[in-house]
């Protein structure tokens, strides 16, 4: 009864402040967790493990059927999801079951397996969202130059505004945000069109001030152009699809990295975390810009799923593979009692980091 109070509440939250592009957010989320899970009974069904729930967010059923000895279900909280196997149990740490068709009896290296299947899953799923984005087309600023900074490096060697930069160093440029990646403080030739005719600029980037992803002032170099506010669609297509939706998901997953780590150390703000509120606010945003904006927003969120997941968090994915390699290494599990304090500790710290989030979601919402 509680679960489907906060399903109500969830729902007219949703719709009171996004309208019906909430329901893009209950899409995303309930797709992504699907294709998570999905990971994990496929990998247990194939080392023939009994999957004895396959759940579709927490709480109380609405809809449930069984198929093949496994419960499907579609539960009242669409905001999580899991797939319970035999001989595996979250809620009771230290709970085994020693049958043929049990988790419990895998030798570490089967577990690995099935504990990383989950969020394989994601960065698969991401990485082909990119290619359907490449073959669809992404709308981006062009190359063509507005407004240029007295005596910046492009002043100095004579770009002028209106000028579309086709490439750097002999590399193609398609859009203004491309430009950036192939700047340094050594010489360049950048071949500009200017009124149809092709013009080449040797020039040295100076360095200035800027912004990294992070939102951090940081030094890099730079020509000293901003854009002329064009929009085009860039499209990547055939062999080039898989070749963006591969550097696509690498930059994603090492920015996600690179963020954690940020977080960690403190060079990045605690506050700055987002939680259901901040993604709800971003899908239903991209869900009335464009179906496009959807697909990267979902592909992103999809990666962010899978590398959060391999954390070394107890009740994580990543905590789970961590006791493996110490079965593995020391030949000996992992004591119950230290197990069962690991994983109520685990439980603990994700708890907290989901009402800390909400809280960060809640303060944003009211300035």
């Amino acid at each position: 009864m509680k679960s489907l109070f906060f399903l109500i509440l969830i729902l007219i939250l949703g719709f009171k402040f996004y309208s019906i592009e909430f329901l893009a957010t209950i899409l995303v989320i309930s797709f992504l967790i699907f294709f998570h899970e999905l990971g994990h009974f496929l990998a247990a069904k194939s080392l023939g493990v009994k999957v004895e729930i396959f759940s579709i967010g927490f709480g109380k059923s609405l809809l449930e059927f069984n198929f093949k000895n496994t419960i499907y279900r579609l539960s009242t909280l669409p905001l999580g999801g899991y797939v319970k196997l035999k001989g595996q149990d979250d809620m009771r740490p230290g709970f085994e079951n020693l049958d043929p068709d049990s988790y419990s009896i895998l030798h570490p290296l089967k577990k690995i397996y099935i504990l990383l299947a989950g969020p394989f899953f994601n960065l698969f799923l991401a990485f082909i969202l990119y290619i359907v984005i490449g073959n669809l087309g992404i709308q981006k600023l062009s190359a063509q130059i507005g407004t240029i900074a007295p005596n910046s490096a492009a002043q100095i060697a004579g770009m002028k505004p209106d000028d579309i930069i086709l490439s750097i160093n002999g590399i193609k440029i398609q859009s203004f945000d491309e430009i950036s990646k192939h700047l340094n403080l050594q010489p360049l030739n950048i071949v500009v069109d200017r009124n149809g005719e092709k013009i080449n600029f040797n020039l040295t980037p100076k360095i200035g001030q800027g912004y990294n992803d992070f939102g951090q002032l940081v030094s890099k170099a730079q020509l000293g152009v901003s854009p002329k506010g064009t929009d085009i669609l860039v499209f990547h297509t055939g062999l080039q699809s898989l070749n963006y939706a591969l550097d696509e998901s690498i930059k994603a997953s090492t920015l996600i990295i690179k963020g954690i780590i940020k977080l960690i150390t403190g060079e990045v703000e605690a506050k700055n975390l987002g939680g259901i509120i901040t993604m709800a606010n971003i899908t239903s945003k991209a869900a009335q810009t464009s179906f496009t904006i959807l697909l990267l927003i979902t592909a992103l969120i999809s990666i962010n799923l899978g590398i959060l997941n391999l954390l070394p968090i107890p009740m994580l994915d990543g905590g789970h593979i961590l006791f493996n390699i110490y079965e593995i290494i020391f030949r000996r599990k992992v004591s119950q009692k230290t197990f069962e304090y690991l994983s109520y500790g685990g439980m603990a710290i994700l708890l907290s980091l989901m009402l800390f989030a909400t809280f960060n979601d809640i303060l944003r919402a009211l300035q």
